[in-house]
């Protein structure tokens, strides 16, 4: 199965959501103040933000007055070219080697997972990859990763629970570096309800990868949960504001019909999606394309 028919799939219940809707708005209602106002609510109840959602239906309007559209086809696209010009705001990123990649989120959206995936491809792309399990906090977190390193066939850099997180990384860089590894994927904890001593335990384990391996290409990603869809914008500042992220990891597309969420959280706080989970295998996990995610929404 291609990219473009594994969104399809998880992408259900937000297409139903979207595209069923505008079906039932064009068969109602011709152009005008009615027809943009449902187009609004339809944007809003797939979870694109307000401030978003009007932007992006002002520009429609605009558009469709000044050249005189009333042709469904035409709008619909319209919709979707600015739906992709809205979610591609952000600039892309492509990761490069030598690469340390920092996977962070709260507990329960899925990172353990998408580092065994992240390693997975990238091991399939013909990189070396080593794995630092520096989330010391979480009984049991070590092993989890283990596991997925395993399925992956890729080494792991641990130490016991309680251990220092940063001591982890700085033995997991000096490993790599004697090693010539290519990508360093490094977890971290994501107990929120100690979010204080968390994020300071982000932000030293961030200076000690800066300090010990600056050569590196550092990029810090933030795993959600898409069936969190609009409460995931105060998750990423949170994070962003204390260590700066490059990067989202989308996890869970198929169980939410609210996956609009990402368009305006991309858009308002300029981070790009670089990769979408597809499914629970170790194989799904697929660089992220704004035209095909926005396709296979309609």
């Amino acid at each position: 199965m291609g990219l473009f028919s594994k969104l399809k799939s998880v992408l259900k219940k937000t297409r139903d959501g979207i595209a069923n809707k505008l079906n039932d708005l064009f068969a109602k209602n011709k152009l005008g103040e009615e027809f943009y106002e449902e187009l609004e609510d339809i944007l809003i109840s797939s979870d694109v933000s307000v401030a978003t959602t009007m932007e992006i239906v002002d520009e429609i309007k605009e558009t469709a007055i000044k050249e005189k559209i009333k042709d469904k086809d035409y709008v619909i696209n319209l919709l979707k070219q600015e739906l992709k010009d809205t979610i591609s705001y952000a600039d892309p990123l492509t990761v490069k080697k030598p690469a340390i990649i920092m996977i962070v989120g709260v507990n329960g959206v899925g990172k353990t997972t998408s580092i065994g995936k992240l390693a997975n491809k990238f091991v399939k792309e013909k990189n070396s990859v080593t794995i630092c399990a520096g989330d010391t906090f979480r009984a049991a977190a070590s092993d989890q990763l283990a596991v997925w390193a395993d399925r992956a066939k890729v080494r792991i850099i641990k130490s016991d629970e309680g251990a220092d997180s940063s001591a982890v990384v700085f033995d997991a860089i000096s490993s790599c570096k004697a090693k010539k590894t290519d990508v360093l994927i490094v977890d971290t904890a994501g107990r929120l309800h100690v979010k204080a001593n968390l994020m300071e335990e982000l932000k030293k384990m961030d200076r000690v990868i800066k300090r010990e391996y600056p050569e590196a290409n550092f990029y810090k990603f933030i795993v959600l949960d898409a069936t969190t869809g609009q409460n995931a914008e105060s998750q990423v500042k949170l994070f962003n504001e204390a260590i700066g992220l490059d990067g989202i990891i989308l996890t869970k597309l198929d169980g939410t019909a609210k996956g609009g969420f990402i368009i305006s959280l991309s858009y308002e706080l300029e981070i790009p999606v670089v990769y979408v989970g597809t499914g629970e295998q170790i194989d799904d996990i697929e660089d992220f394309d704004a035209e095909e995610f926005i396709e296979a929404i309609f």
